[in-house]
């Protein structure tokens, strides 16, 4: 077996990273001295042990003795409100930008419009039948700002529908711009995006 390239092609599948810089991390390994290997082996091998996903929320949290995560568990947060994203990323954005004080829920992913990717959307309606039981009034849609998020927009205003009589449905304002991934934002331009919401 040649551990370059198979290295290299389990590098290359990573989000954002072809086949080239697949093989220039492994040449950096190489390069490395050993004890940074073994560091980030270990590292590795340990983040399936040492974080665990939210039953709430469903994003990803380093699970010490907890079994929901801390912006689940805070009780001084806002049940009134809840937001939805794609990924662990957007919420780590929203929260960084220090404006959002409200619950979350991590959609998992996008839809294309050529019909590929998946959402989570049974634990979607089911946090938002538990989230009601809490005071829920408003459903944020922090969707990013492309023709997939927009597309994926549109589907979970669908799953949203049962509901439209009890809840609010807002998204972010355009103060981010058309074909912007939340992620990248920076927090002044998220916090204008949520304080400028209007109704989805």
């Amino acid at each position: 077996m040649d551990h370059i390239e198979e290295l290299a092609r389990v590098l290359a599948r990573f989000p954002g990273i072809g086949p080239r810089q697949g093989k220039r991390f492994v040449y950096y390994l190489l390069a490395a001295p050993a004890s940074e290997r073994t560091t980030l082996a270990e590292l590795i091998a340990s983040l399936g042990k040492d974080v665990r996903q939210c039953p709430e929320c469903l994003r990803f949290f380093n699970g010490t003795n907890a079994a929901i995560c801390n912006y689940c568990t805070d009780k001084a947060r806002d049940d009134a409100q809840l937001m939805i994203v794609e990924k662990d990323q957007d919420l780590s954005a929203v929260e960084r930008a220090g404006t959002y004080k409200g619950r979350y829920f991590v959609l998992g992913g996008v839809l294309t419009l050529s019909g590929k990717g998946a959402i989570r959307e049974k634990e979607l309606t089911k946090a938002i039948e538990n989230h009601l039981k809490r005071g829920l009034k408003e459903v944020v849609l922090a969707l990013s700002a492309t023709s997939e998020g927009e597309h994926t927009t549109d589907r979970v205003r669908e799953l949203l529908a049962p509901w439209r009589d009890h809840i609010k449905v807002s998204m972010l304002g355009r103060g981010l711009a058309t074909g912007s991934e939340l992620e990248y934002s920076d927090a002044e331009t998220l916090r204008a995006a949520l304080t400028n919401r209007k109704e989805a």
